[in-house]
């Protein structure tokens, strides 16, 4: 594990120490490291996950109930009340590491732990301690509490504390203050100070913490994650990324004429009658404009014959009248004159027969 991401989510080695010590004899107390929430453990092989739900499995395996936990580090990232069983209580003291506890904070874990043995002296539940690793903080005061209000020699008492916690206590000025310090006051011990909160957890979570590392990794290599993740805006104008079946595909259009905008709809064969009122329930679209080569082209594609011009000086005067009237041949004809066999039926618009 890269010690940039012990930094951000595991607290330094805290993998080094056992996760839960033996009850220490004689007496209520056992100490623990801190209980990860389980946002911090999933990538952490499943033998070193440990959260508040393993620390109930840890005592329940030596057949021991945990009724109180002291919470001594000086942050609250490492779980909440929403992680903490229901049947557990909590308080929290925040207390500063690396420095001998001050009297205020000496004072608050007494009343906590008196308030508790005051309040459960029928039956046996222990109360748990812990800072980060639970061995420096925890044991000094463990062990001043012991020496304070129990009377136990200074010696004794750290000696019960290493051997209870599986490691002994590391800081030199802790020691120096339990066996060459002065006992603190137990004046107001009576009062209490701050009052214990119950978990909240109803359920204990369902994530199964992987076997290791590399399992948790090759979940993010496999082909699988790809496929399942990689499906955004941008990998769909892939060419060669995978259709869903069951999106319709838009059936094939027919291409239109040459010569016709693709833009353009068309409908050479309807003809809507007008409506009464000139105005149409449904407008019907406008009629394609057709460029003139199109028009002048049968289905066969030849060209079609130029039509007569017509004009609109018509005249009762035979044909054979017309020149000597001085009128020209090209301009007038008589409405009963037969008209070429090609151009029956033909008028301005052609596209009554096509």
């Amino acid at each position: 594990m890269s010690r940039s991401y012990r930094k951000k989510d595991i607290p330094d080695r805290w993998q080094d120490y056992n996760a839960v010590g033996k009850r220490l004899k004689g007496t209520r107390f056992i100490a623990f490291k801190v209980p990860l929430k389980q946002t911090l453990t999933r990538m952490l092989p499943s033998s070193d996950v440990f959260g508040p739900w393993e620390l109930l499995d840890a005592l329940k395996k030596d057949n021991q109930e945990l009724g109180l936990i002291i919470d001594l580090t000086f942050t609250t990232r490492y779980y909440k009340l929403q992680d903490v069983p229901q049947s557990l209580m909590v308080i929290k003291i925040l207390t500063a590491g690396h420095e001998v506890p001050n009297d205020n904070t000496i004072l608050s874990f007494k009343c906590a732990v008196h308030k508790f043995l005051r309040d459960n002296k029928d039956n046996d539940k222990l109360i748990g301690v812990h800072c980060t690793h639970g061995l420096n903080r925890t044991g000094y005061l463990i062990c001043r509490y012991l020496i304070d209000m129990d009377g136990m020699d200074p010696a004794e008492a750290v000696e019960l504390f290493n051997s209870s916690r599986g490691h002994a206590i590391e800081r030199q000025n802790y020691l120096e203050d339990l066996y060459y310090g002065p006992k603190r006051s137990n004046e107001g011990i009576e009062e209490s100070q701050q009052e214990p909160q119950r978990g909240q957890a109803v359920h204990r979570p369902a994530f199964t913490p992987s076997d290791s590392r590399t399992d948790t990794q090759a979940s993010f290599s496999g082909p699988g994650y790809h496929r399942l993740h990689l499906s955004g805006p941008k990998y769909r104008s892939d060419p060669y990324y995978p259709q869903h079946a069951h999106l319709p595909r838009p059936p094939l259009l027919a291409h239109p004429p040459l010569g016709i905008p693709p833009s353009t709809s068309l409908h050479p064969y309807r003809w809507t009658p007008p409506h009464s009122d000139n105005r149409s329930r449904h407008q019907s679209p406008p009629d394609p404009q057709w460029p003139p080569s199109f028009a002048l082209q049968d289905r066969g594609g030849a060209p079609l014959p130029l039509l007569p011009h017509y004009f609109p000086n018509w005249t009762s005067v035979p044909n054979g009248d017309r020149s000597a009237k001085g009128q020209s041949r090209s301009t007038v004809r008589h409405p009963d004159t037969q008209i070429p066999r090609y151009s029956q039926g033909h008028r301005a618009n052609t596209y009554d027969r096509y």
